[in-house]
């Protein structure tokens, strides 16, 4: 993980130009907004998610790690250890070996993206719109020696109009396309630059069976799960599979393997509680790892090592962390719905189309 001196100095290298309390006043101002019930206060939902990700990945990475998502615990495993053997998972389901062409679908800072190489011997091209979360791709690819397998273009998966249909073997999505605007726009344009029969890994954040629209509760943990992952809506699971389907792919399976049955012995959010002893906790993710990290932060704001702002991004993941435990506690929520899907041989729905959304 990141120390705190990374984060100081990737907090300078990325803001030495602009104002970041101001720009994090402004991005709780447009994450207000994804809460809006009409579509206009949406409108600019695509910029409000590569501001998030821009403005938070420092401390998201001080917090948890390179590999930017969740995976099913044990209690015999650490985080890092868990996740690692999540995205194993995600390799034999792909099926991925040598000389194929892989896309990560929103390669946030490149985690999954550099085990996928060192793992399978695959070439990867990274796809984001996040200019941050790139160049802490690149320089941390850099350091383990992977650049020249893993490629990069910076864009919206929503419009890949620079990569032509047809180019790779196989895909994957983690925690990306929740993002997504328009999910079947999203979907559609994955299985134009996929090779017919490839196959597409996809980890969704959603909505469960247990959620209940007229449980007030559960409308307030959603709003501030959407709020605090900026997210413009939260599919179900149902939701997910549909528009796979309309976007032309065929749904091999899909599970949320956030659950015991499906190898999660440890609750998911579990890293974001207090400290009960198992292997995935760390001090860091905890809610007193996270009023320190708040703390410090101030301090180093007020000693200049940090950028005004910094405690203000610690807060607003700290709400973040909260909404996540709420909505596993009540068990109306996981970020851990995986699927996998087939582009079928033949042309899918928008095959010859670029989809021209922006996310």
């Amino acid at each position: 993980m990141s120390s705190i001196w990374q984060v100081a100095r990737g907090l300078r290298a990325s803001y030495r130009d602009s104002d970041l309390r101001h720009r994090v006043e402004q991005l709780n101002g447009r994450l207000d907004k994804t809460l809006a019930p009409d579509d206009s206060a949406n409108s600019d939902h695509a910029e409000t998610a590569r501001e998030y990700y821009d403005i938070c990945s420092h401390l998201m990475i001080y917090g948890w790690g390179e590999s930017l998502h969740f995976a099913p615990l044990t209690a015999s495993e650490s985080l890092e250890d868990s996740k690692l053997r999540h995205q194993r998972l995600m390799i034999d389901k792909l099926d991925l070996r040598e000389p194929m062409s892989v896309i990560d679908v929103g390669c946030g800072i490149g985690g999954p993206m550099r085990t996928v190489v060192r793992e399978s011997g695959v070439r990867v091209t990274g796809i984001n719109s996040s200019e941050v979360q790139l160049a802490r791709a690149r320089s941390l690819t850099a350091e383990a020696g992977l650049s020249d397998m893993i490629d990069y273009v910076e864009t919206s998966f929503m419009d890949m109009g620079a990569i032509d249909n047809n180019t790779y073997d196989r895909a994957y999505a983690i925690e990306s396309t929740c993002h997504a605007p328009d999910k079947v726009g999203a979907f559609t344009e994955i299985a134009r630059v996929l090779k017919p029969g490839a196959l597409l890994w996809g980890q969704e954040m959603c909505l469960t069976d247990t959620f209940d629209p007229d449980n007030a509760q559960h409308q307030d943990i959603k709003q501030e799960l959407m709020r605090g992952i900026a997210l413009r809506k939260i599919a179900t699971f149902a939701e997910v599979n549909a528009a796979l389907e309309s976007a032309g792919f065929e749904v091999i399976e899909g599970a949320d393997r956030g659950t015991a049955e499906n190898g999660s012995t440890t609750p998911w959010y579990q890293p974001m509680e207090a400290r009960s002893g198992t292997r995935s906790s760390t001090l860091r993710g905890t809610p007193l790892g996270r009023r320190l990290a708040i703390g410090s932060a101030r301090v180093g704001e007020t000693l200049r090592v940090l950028p005004r702002g910094t405690a203000e991004i610690a807060k607003l993941l700290d709400r973040t962390a909260e909404a996540y435990v709420a909505g596993g506690k009540t068990g109306i929520f996981t970020p851990l719905y995986c699927f996998v899907a087939r582009k079928p041989l033949g042309d899918p729905p928008g095959e010859t189309a670029t989809i021209g959304h922006v996310c």
